[in-house]
């Protein structure tokens, strides 16, 4: 297969973690026999130094005319820590998002046994649990009307059925390849917006009979997965509620550097790593590495590419059952490994299997 991939490194440990990602995905492309192409691309606090624009036209251009992007993350405290900044890296993302027309974003919550220990709940909640979040990314509040004053302000929650509509649609059919089984989280007690949600989700859940449908106020859901995060399967919520439960979900598997994402839509899929841009490990080989590497795989199966996105995975579990893992994942007296030791080591091991 051809594959023309935009590698958008972005900030702070993006671009480390991205030589690893991008290592990885030659790699598998070498082993496969597929046909790569790569384009690196400017976005973040590096566009904004070079062009002014966290998300330049150029780099939009390259990403639309490419079959998938790898994004790496974006963010500077030097905007952080001003706010009277009129551009800032993460309005680059939203950006993307938004001219891509990416309004699905996939965050799968799965638990190595090796390091369940790692997890701030206890292992025995922990073990086996395995579900995906499902955000809608392109409405809401972070894009509806707004108002900021110093005296009042306010964001508006605004969803139509369309948009509700397809969001839904995803989740089902990833339910429908999984467990069966679907949560749809809302505030529809006391949101309009999420009344909508709920509506439209009684409506279709008649189209999918062989899926189990329930419903979850936000509030309750954010406490079962502490609970009992092994009872989820595929839960699907708006922007705002979806942004705290996907964060949240990434803590239950003990570091938020193991855990990729896939954003999908109307254009070109986006796969990258759920951490942000981590400003102050940036330049010091101590960034975990497999987050990235495993949105390589989430990016090789959107194409049916399976045995590509298995041996990734495969390598993944082996570097760890070796514990060829950065700092903040290795045991008690384990051998220290950096970012580029440990994707070298994936990369290795690629070569050397099936």
């Amino acid at each position: 297969m051809k594959l023309k991939i935009a590698i958008l490194a972005g900030d702070g440990i993006g671009p480390e973690i991205m030589e690893q990602g991008k290592a990885v995905l030659e790699a598998v492309a070498s082993k496969f026999g597929h046909e790569l192409t790569c384009q690196e691309a400017l976005c973040g606090a590096h566009a904004i130094d070079v062009t002014g624009n966290p998300f330049p036209e150029e780099t939009f251009r390259i990403c639309e005319s490419s079959d998938a992007v790898l994004f790496a993350s974006v963010g500077d405290p030097r905007f952080d820590n001003d706010p009277t900044a009129k551009v800032r890296p993460e309005q680059g993302l939203l950006a993307m998002r938004k001219k891509l027309g990416l309004f699905a974003n996939i965050r799968p919550v799965t638990t190595f046994d090796c390091l369940v220990h790692k997890s701030p709940l206890k292992d025995e909640l922990v073990k086996g649990a395995d579900f995906i979040c499902i955000r809608e990314l392109t409405g809401g509040m972070y894009f509806g009307e707004k108002k900021e004053g110093t005296d009042e302000a306010y964001d508006t929650n605004a969803y139509s059925r369309p948009e509700v509509e397809r969001i839904l649609k995803v989740a089902y059919e990833y339910a429908r390849r999984r467990r069966k089984h679907l949560t749809v989280v809302d505030k529809a007690n006391v949101l309009a917006s999420s009344r909508l949600w709920r509506h439209v989700a009684q409506e279709m859940m008649g189209d999918y009979p062989d899926v189990t449908t329930d419903f979850m106020y936000v509030d309750n859901a954010a406490m079962r997965m502490i609970q009992e995060p092994r009872f989820f399967d595929v839960m699907v919520t708006e922007n705002t509620f979806g942004d705290i439960l996907t964060d949240e979900g990434s803590c239950i598997t003990g570091s938020m550097g193991l855990l990729p994402s896939a954003s999908t839509g109307t254009s070109t899929p986006v796969f990258e790593p759920i951490h942000g841009s981590w400003p102050q490990g940036k330049g010091l080989d101590i960034a975990n590495p497999l987050a990235q590497i495993l949105s390589v795989a989430m990016l090789y199966e959107y194409f049916d590419l399976n045995a590509e996105g298995a041996l990734i995975r495969e390598a993944v579990q082996a570097s760890l059952d070796a514990n060829v893992r950065t700092p903040e994942i290795q045991i008690a007296g384990g051998k220290h490994y950096g970012t580029r030791a440990v994707g070298q080591w994936i990369v290795d091991y690629i070569h050397q299997h099936v």
